[in-house]
This record gives C-alpha cells, sequence and structure tokens, in this order.
C-alpha cells in the first residue's frame, strides 16, 4: 500500500462522514459495484472501526486498498476496482 498514490484521479468519491458500521462497508460495496475493473473509488469516513473495517472488506472482496490517509475530517481510502 503506497502513501504517494494522490496522483491517481477516482472515479466517484464516496462520503461516509457521520456513518458508522456497517455502513460505510455496505455503502463501499454498492459503489465498487457501479465500476468498471481498473477505476479507483475515493471513500471519506470518520467511523473509528473504519480503517480496520474497510482493510478487512477490500482483502476479502479482492479489491487492492491504494491509500489510506488521515485527514482532519476523518480518512480517506482509494480503492481500485481489480474485479
Amino acid at each position: 500500500m503506497t502513501h504517494s498514490s494522490s496522483q491517481k484521479q477516482a472515479r466517484r468519491i464516496l462520503d461516509c462522514v457521520g456513518l458508522y458500521c456497517p455502513m460505510p462497508i455496505l455503502k463501499t460495496r454498492q459503489e465498487i459495484d457501479k465500476l468498471a475493473i481498473g477505476e479507483i473509488l475515493e471513500v471519506l469516513a470518520d467511523d473509528p472501526a473504519a480503517e480496520e473495517d474497510i482493510k478487512a472488506w477490500a482483502k476479502r472482496a479482492g479489491q487492492k486498498l491504494l491509500e489510506i490517509q488521515k485527514t482532519d475530517e476523518g480518512m480517506r481510502f482509494l480503492i481500485l476496482k481489480e474485479k
């Protein structure tokens, strides 16, 4: 997982700020399903459990977590749809 992939452009941005488990994962799965293979989803979340939840989901779902960035609002994830 790199922290220098900010040059990669997200196809969609999913704002999950204010949502708590399991909503960020459910919404992430719904949005990733709308993308074509090779496209990137940016997810914004402030749920303290989001980092571990999204890491585990991406691994299970066969998607690649490109970046995790801590922000003032919470966390930012870049997820590459691989399948």
